[in-house]
């Protein structure tokens, strides 16, 4: 008689990172764990909490104690989505993790396609936007134009992606502890190590709960972040704006030389002035691109935590990464 060696570790885990979503985070975990046990009865979901001000915590503590499958992280203060999944993912011990929002835009329906992709040998399932009914027209046409900026200048497709994917556990393990930088961009890293992966597209449904926790701001800087994460392009643009420059130069130094020789007044004036504008815009712009790597640079060799963990349920020890 072959005994069987008891399993070490759940078959999946889901990682959900929350940000003040007190008023659907119940619902939408036990939505997310009926469908789960509908493909597998080994599972866990982690909730990372992002620095709520809100009762998330306590409602994922509840959650917890009803279902002990169910696990929280609650981090000191907001770090950040990318923070928070990277806590996720270094606390998840499935064979599998899926990642996936809070708020249900992310359809939990797709969860058993892609496990079914999974168990068939696929390494990364990448959830992919077929259309973004909720967005606006401006906020379309932005994310359209970064997507395909940062896809074409940083050689990785993220057109139209999401940070909802499924991972194999040798996948998770690189991003974990072969990945050290500091500033991470999910999407275009789980792209970048070209393991066997394969597409599923879906359409982005109502968001659950209240409005999206996405400014302005925050988007501008995570499409910078991917952008100097994954290209060096844009410092070359500084070159191209050296020799534009150098050339306007020229052309300008030729056409008062012409003049002189012709003995006639030197004119142009506004030429002049328009001149020492462009070439101040691009000294400028210039100096701005440098500054976004310096920057980049001055918070990898600080070498802070990616996050701190305040509290956990569920979870043995605490853990900081």
């Amino acid at each position: 008689m072959t005994l069987k060696t008891p399993r070490s570790r759940p078959v999946i885990s889901a990682v959900i990172p929350a940000f003040n979503e007190s008023q659907g985070i119940k619902e939408a975990t036990i939505h997310i764990a009926e469908i789960i046990s509908e493909c597998e009865s080994s599972w866990e979901i982690i909730i990372v909490d992002d620095g709520s001000r809100d009762q998330t915590y306590q409602q994922i503590c509840q959650l917890s104690e009803a279902e002990p499958r169910i696990k929280g992280l609650a981090l000191s203060r907001n770090f950040g989505k990318e923070a928070a999944m990277l806590a996720g993912l270094e606390h998840a011990a499935g064979e599998a993790v899926i990642i996936l929002d809070a708020d249900l835009q992310h359809p939990p329906n797709f969860i058993p396609e892609m496990i079914g992709k999974w168990r068939a040998g696929t390494q990364i399932v990448h959830a992919v936007k077929r259309s973004r009914k909720e967005d606006s027209a401006g906020k379309k046409a932005a994310a359209y134009f970064i997507n395909h900026l940062i896809s074409s200048l940083g050689g990785i497709n993220v057109k139209n992606s999401t940070d909802f994917k499924l991972l194999d556990r040798e996948i998770v393990d690189i991003i974990v502890y072969k990945l050290p930088e500091r500033e991470r961009f999910f999407r275009g890293l789980t792209s970048w190590l070209g393991f066997s992966e394969e597409y599923i597209y879906f359409d982005q449904t109502n968001r659950q709960g209240d409005e999206s926790k996405w400014s302005f701001w925050s988007l501008l800087e995570l499409s910078i972040t991917a952008l100097t994460s994954f290209t060096s392009l844009p410092l070359r643009i500084v070159t191209v704006l050296g020799f534009s420059t150098l050339i306007l130069g020229f052309l300008i130094a030729g056409d008062t030389i012409l003049s002189l020789i012709k003995g006639q007044a030197v004119s142009g004036f506004a030429t002049i002035i328009m001149s020492l504008l462009l070439i101040g815009s691009f000294i400028m712009i210039s100096l701005g691109i440098i500054g976004e790597y310096i920057a980049k640079i001055y918070e990898e060799v600080k070498a802070r935590p990616h996050y701190l963990v305040k509290a956990s349920v569920g979870i043995a020890g605490k853990k900081s990464g």
